[in-house]
């Protein structure tokens, strides 16, 4: 049991990792070419980077505001989830399950769900001249280890 439990806060800590990434790096979308990158802050062309604002229209500033809140809130809600792990881990009594943990790690699911939808339905297929980069990628791999994550804190039980 203690080999599951190193496993899935192991997995906890790459998830985290991956957020993190995800979310402060620009490279959500990338030219065909590889000049120029976007992600949820920054526009990259050549290596000058400007804000998002200026590059995005008008009527996209709420929809690209709507995912950087997200991806903050599963970062928040990520590391929060490891917290009360760690701290679960030492505080409750044997045969007990991890349902705060679980219930965070869900939290952070769906706040990983709403924020890439949006971009998915709002600018990942604006121009064909664009691919999905690495941190696109990376959210939706972290929205899978997250839901996986959650499920498993609410079955797990302390020995």
């Amino acid at each position: 049991m203690l080999v599951v439990l190193a496993a899935v806060f192991v997995v906890h800590i790459a998830t985290t990792v991956m957020l993190f990434v995800a979310t402060i790096s620009n490279v959500w979308l990338k030219n065909l070419n590889g000049v120029q990158s976007q992600g949820l802050w920054m526009i990259c062309n050549s290596g000058t980077c400007t804000s998002i604002f200026e590059a995005i229209s008008q009527n996209n500033y709420a929809s690209m505001r709507a995912i950087e809140a997200f991806m903050i809130l599963a970062i928040i809600f990520c590391c929060f989830a490891l917290v009360a792990f760690i701290a679960q881990l030492f505080t409750l009594g044997k045969g007990c399950r991890f349902y705060i943990t679980g219930a965070l790690m869900l939290f952070c699911w769906l706040c990983i769900l709403i924020a890439v939808s949006i971009y998915t339905a709002r600018f990942a297929n604006s121009s064909p001249d664009f691919y999905h980069a690495y941190c696109f990628i990376l959210t939706w791999i972290c929205f899978c280890l997250s839901f996986i994550l959650g499920i498993l804190y609410m079955v797990l039980r302390k020995k």
